[in-house]
């Protein structure tokens, strides 16, 4: 009867530890999306994504989107290009950004490319070191990638507000529990 007893509370506790995995982080991501980008900060970060061979990921394009019209809207502000070069991609994603900003209207002058990082902690930290002190910046990327963003923003000493693309529905279920994942790690290594 003992044992019974104790397989039934860890068998409870596995449980409560899986809802609390899906739940906490699922609120940070829904909350970060609620901090809507109004001007204020002079630079936006644009976060890179996947380019196939030289033409943006379809993640990419929508964050891309985004941030032709959040940049309409806000002529004043700068956009950072940031995202290295992958393997198995013919540019850096920075290039592939400056190319359809370019073609989309936005002046090159409003852009600042960073074409080194590989990671989001190293997009943030790279801008960081190529623009001027700010005290806050504004994230351009994926809706489900902004809360770990806006963490790693906090680290180096950034406020943030967002810019939320749209996911492609094709990767909405992989990438909300690999980014869950994700979230958890950064929260436990800070990076």
């Amino acid at each position: 009867m003992k044992k019974a007893w104790k397989i039934i509370v860890l068998a409870v506790l596995i449980i409560a530890g899986l809802g609390m995995f899906w739940m906490l982080p699922g609120e940070r991501i829904k909350q970060a999306q609620q901090m809507k980008a109004n001007g204020k900060y002079e630079y936006a970060i644009i976060l890179g994504a996947k380019v196939n061979g030289e033409v943006p990921s379809l993640s990419l394009r929508y964050r891309l989107e985004s941030a032709v019209e959040y940049a309409t809207q806000f002529p004043h502000v700068q956009l950072v290009l940031a995202g290295g070069q992958g393997k198995d991609e013919d540019i850096s994603e920075a290039e592939a950004m400056y190319r359809f900003l370019q073609q989309h209207g936005i002046a090159k002058e409003r852009l600042v490319m960073e074409d080194q990082s590989t990671s989001t902690s190293e997009n943030l930290q790279f801008s960081q070191n190529i623009i001027p002190e700010v005290a806050g910046v504004t994230i351009i990327s994926s809706d489900y990638h902004l809360a770990r963003a806006r963490f790693l923003a906090r680290q180096i000493g950034w406020e943030s507000d967002v810019v939320a693309a749209k996911t492609p529905e094709s990767i909405k279920a992989k990438v909300l529990i690999r980014e869950r994942l994700a979230l958890l790690k950064t929260w436990l290594f800070r990076r």
